[in-house]
């Protein structure tokens, strides 16, 4: 299967899932809108959600590729399947101990970490600690979901691990639904929604279960045990936990900034479930393809092909990311106003959501990137030196937030991200060009320069036609036609940019359909 059709695969299956995603949002908005209980559900919500990206997603996934990959080529499958069980009973011991450390530690860490905001309202307050305490157990089930999601991708079956995430957000939906189905109150809402993250994980710990016995890798469990593997794979994943959750590192800091404005951590989450689309079908199909990919190529000396897959995952960034910035940014307004104003979602809130939304546009090719370019570390078992890019943009995006909040409000926050996004981009590329394990290509950038003017007479025929449909996306207008005229603008949008992108060189279908060929013949 060429690299074409594996990003396909998996951003296929996460396409699907970021649509589950815009509809739970949009009960969400409906049902809650950027009240009180919104901002408690989703500081509550996005505790599990951090350690769950430092632990699973970031650790595991990163370092244990890698290290499966190696011991499939050295050990064959037995070998692989003797250290996924040394690394399952240790990664369980280990989130069981986290689990009731931190349930029990709760308080402390909504009053200094969560949502420093809310000690000042004790029923907020209180409510935020309960919700927390029913979701965090969510963090065991996602980590072992991602230690077998990432044998799944080294063994070259990709869809079981994308696909599991849309299992939250059908089981949240169907929660949404209920209460508002049932005529539920807010309070009854975050409820359900809470019991719903809970289950939801069960779930996607079973699907990719399945995924991974229907692959030939039937593994069992073992006393856990520090053995010289084990110790190899922890070394990686430390630094890589704090490196994997950079996003959600970041977003956790702004929510505590924001948590002392009512509101404002609702608002950065209904902009956030918007760019997550382009970010989790691009981004999260090149990470999860390129590593396993780079992995192998590296082990087994091709140094040729590892520079060449690197650099045509950089395009394929590029060439998806760049249309859909301009998008979000000339689009924000009535993306935001077709999705989720009514009910308790007002014109006011739009209005903040969208300008939120147009700044995160800005930072979307360099989040995406981020994700293109680690993995030319990952596969070279060096995790340090992404984790110190890390630190240092966790610093900027800090002091930025903090500087910011009071002049700009959320905008100040999703700027500080943002820049801090940009600045991990530019360190990872130079680093890996001066190191030789990136090969500048003026073809390529060549291609690049094409494709920001592609995306720049987009933009420009966007910005024309918003003027001229502006009647139809209003809230005065029914919600088909609303839906009809964004995605009337969405389709021009593509239609225009594709056609410009190959007309002047910016992409090539021969060089797409060569890859293809390829893929197919190495089959």
């Amino acid at each position: 299967m060429s690299l074409v059709r594996k990003f396909a695969t998996v951003g296929g299956a996460t396409f699907g899932s970021r649509i589950f995603g815009f509809v739970r949002e949009t009960f969400m908005a409906a049902a809650l809108g950027t009240g009180p209980m919104a901002d408690v559900f989703y500081a509550a919500f996005r505790f599990p959600n951090l350690f769950r990206r430092l632990f699973a997603e970031g650790a595991f996934n990163v370092a244990f590729v890698p290290l499966f990959s190696k011991e499939i080529e050295e050990s064959g499958v037995e070998g692989a399947k003797r250290f996924s069980e040394e690394v399952f009973g240790v990664l369980f011991s280990v989130l069981l101990l986290i689990t009731i450390g931190m349930e029990l530690a709760m308080p402390l860490l909504v009053e200094w970490v969560i949502a420093p905001g809310f000690k000042d309202d004790p029923e907020k307050f209180a409510l935020t600690v309960r919700l927390a305490v029913v979701m965090f157990p969510y963090l065991m089930c996602m980590s072992l979901t991602a230690m077998m999601s990432g044998m799944l991708n080294s063994l070259h079956h990709f869809f079981a691990a994308a696909i599991a995430p849309v299992f939250l957000n059908v089981v949240m939906i169907a929660a949404l639904f209920y209460g508002l189905y049932t005529g539920a109150d807010p309070l009854a809402t975050a409820w359900y929604l809470s019991w719903s993250v809970l289950l939801a994980g069960i779930l996607q710990l079973l699907v990719v279960y399945i995924g991974v016995r229907h692959a030939g890798m039937n593994f069992g469990i073992r006393f856990p045990r520090m053995t010289p593997k084990v110790k190899r794979l922890l070394i990686l994943a430390v630094p890589a936990a704090v490196t994997g959750g950079i996003t959600q590192i970041n977003q956790l800091i702004g929510q505590a900034i924001a948590s002392g404005k009512d509101g404002a951590i609702a608002a950065l989450q209904y902009a956030d479930r918007i760019y997550q689309l382009p970010l989790g079908v691009v981004g999260v199909a090149v990470g999860v393809v390129l590593l396993p990919e780079l992995s192998r190529a590296l082990k087994g000396g091709h140094r040729v092909e590892a520079l060449n897959i690197q650099n045509r995952s950089i395009e394929f960034v590029l060439f998806l990311t760049l249309p859909a910035a301009a998008g979000l940014w000339v689009l924000s307004e009535a993306i935001i106003r077709v999705l989720y104003e009514r009910g308790a979602f007002s014109a006011e809130n739009t209005s903040v959501v969208a300008a939120i939304l147009a700044i995160y546009g800005v930072g979307l090719p360099g989040f995406v990137l981020i994700k293109a370019l680690q993995p030319g570390f990952y596969a070279r078992e060096d995790t340090k030196t992404p984790m110190r890019f890390t630190i240092l943009s966790v610093i900027v995006n800090s002091g930025l937030a903090i500087t910011l909040f009071p002049v700009l409000a959320e905008r100040g926050i999703a700027t500080a991200e943002a820049t801090a996004g940009w600045i991990n981009v530019t360190l990872l590329f130079a680093t890996l060009l001066r190191r030789g394990d990136l090969q500048w290509e003026w073809p390529l950038f060549s291609r690049v320069l094409r494709l920001l003017v592609a995306t720049a007479v987009m933009a420009g025929v966007l910005i024309y036609l918003l003027g001229r449909l502006s009647g139809w996306l209003m809230p005065q207008s029914s919600l088909l036609i609303q839906i009809a005229a964004l995605g009337l603008l969405v389709a021009v949008a593509m239609v225009v940019y594709f056609g410009v992108a190959f007309a002047i060189g910016g992409a090539d279908i021969g060089m797409i359909r060569r890859n293809l060929k390829r893929g197919a013949a190495k089959a």
